[in-house]
């Protein structure tokens, strides 16, 4: 019983892990005002009939704090990136050259800074969320194990053992937030 108790702990902190990990990534979606290659890390590309992420079919870079450069391996792929930027509705307009694509990132008012941060923060919700969903299931299931004869005191414990964590993945959520808010509304 204890061994599946750790099992369910594991897979616990597994799920919280991963909420932390997809919080990350949609925070990273989210732009600054500065440019960075992780602005364009969720478009897709039609490569010979498969969507394909941007970067493995290009190289994308920054030339300065406000531009980025797209360097696609083959020229042909210029005007379906060019397309693709533009159906992901992201805010950004592309320039083809006719050897690379160049997008300027304007620079963000301050009332579009402030919905950006509350984006954010409703981004840090939803991670919230996805940890108590995580906690609640692995007390559900500690009470059971408890109820089926697990010693009460070694459950007190795990649950103790359980606050713990979730309060760890929560202040990890929180700092993630504050240093995006931080970024987002940096000048």
């Amino acid at each position: 019983m204890a061994e599946d108790m750790q099992r369910q702990m594991q897979q616990g902190k597994e799920i919280m892990d991963k909420a932390l990990e997809h919080l990350h990534k949609e925070l990273n979606n989210i732009r600054t005002g500065k440019a960075s290659p992780a602005m364009l890390s969720s478009i897709k590309v039609e490569y010979y009939g498969n969507p394909t992420p941007l970067n493995q079919v290009s190289s994308v870079s920054t030339s300065d704090a406000k531009t980025l450069t797209i360097q696609p391996w083959e020229k042909s792929l210029l005007p379906v990136i060019e397309q693709a930027i533009f159906a992901a509705n992201i805010g950004l307009t592309p320039m083809n050259d006719g050897d690379l694509i160049r997008i300027n990132v304007p620079a963000l008012t301050e009332e579009r800074r402030r919905d950006l941060v509350k984006q954010a923060k409703h981004l840090g919700e939803e991670a919230k969320v996805s940890l108590r969903t995580a906690r609640h299931k692995l007390l559900d299931v500690l009470k059971k194990e408890v109820k089926n004869g697990f010693p009460e005191d070694a459950g007190k414990r795990l649950e103790a053992e359980i606050d713990k964590l979730m309060h760890n993945f929560s202040d990890q959520v929180d700092k993630s937030i504050g240093a995006k808010e931080k970024d987002i509304m940096t000048v």
